[in-house]
């Protein structure tokens, strides 16, 4: 397939031109025009472009890619290596960041709650491309079986802070990577329960005074399930190899 047809493919299906997004989604380091090999992966670390040149990778697809808003512009240093990798083996690095959150079937949301047995999913936020999202249990739950269900999925323990919130669990929203300040918002939908992957220390102080439960369990963790979707929906639908590649990480 051509690199740039791949790009349209993906672009058409996750609608990433009409998400306004931190970090350009889409084809951000051209390598070759014929692509056959995909290596999936959350980040576009050293260590998965490594392994994306010893598998002879002809595209590298990611959630967390380069060219962050803020970030500097200069190709020194760390940047340098991993584009430099990139670009003398020949290999396309593709990256989608909200449109790969958001999407209703392959983003990370919905893909953490089917695995997590949370039916109904509607958006947290008034917007069609809500970041945050919030649906029900399929059996209520207590605080502690909802704790070892995620750190059962997600092979991690969860940081939860449940003080003063309801012993029953039924309604739960969740935002998957930093998505931490949408517990105020979950908060006041009275959701009982919010997961995200990371925590500030301002978070413990609104679950416990607005009576909500939180559950953070890491943002390389809630965020590995979108892309591996993605990839399986492209090796499923085209005449693609792809291949995911676990590249460990405890935040």
């Amino acid at each position: 397939m051509n690199h740039y047809e791949l790009e349209h493919i993906i672009n058409h299906e996750l609608k990433s031109d009409e998400i306004k997004d931190y970090a350009p989604n889409g084809l951000q380091v051209e390598g070759k025009s014929a692509v056959k090999k995909i290596i999936c992966g959350v980040t576009a670390c050293q260590a998965l472009l490594d392994y994306a040149t010893a598998q002879q990778a002809d595209a590298v697809l990611v959630h967390h890619g380069y060219f962050w808003k803020n970030e500097p512009v200069t190709l020194t240093g760390m940047k340098a290596k991993r584009i430099r990798t990139l670009m003398q083996n020949n290999i396309n690095l593709y990256a989608y960041h909200l449109p790969l959150d958001v999407h209703p079937h392959l983003g990370n949301n919905a893909q953490l709650a089917k695995r997590l047995d949370i039916i109904d999913l509607e958006p947290l936020e008034d917007s069609p491309f809500s970041i945050p999202v919030y649906g029900k249990l399929a059996q209520p739950l207590s605080a502690d079986a909802l704790r070892q269900r995620i750190s059962f999925i997600l092979e991690r323990e969860p940081l939860h802070c449940g003080d003063n919130a309801p012993e029953r669990i039924e309604r739960v929203a969740l935002c998957t990577g930093g998505g931490q300040d949408y517990i105020d918002l979950a908060a006041a939908y009275g959701i009982d329960a919010f997961i995200t992957g990371e925590v500030s220390e301002r978070t413990i102080h609104t679950a416990r005074e607005m009576g909500i439960h939180f559950y953070a369990a890491g943002h390389h963790a809630t965020e590995r399930f979108g892309v591996q979707a993605l990839g399986h929906w492209l090796a499923t639908h085209f005449d693609l190899t792809v291949e995911y590649h676990e590249v460990n990480n405890p935040a």
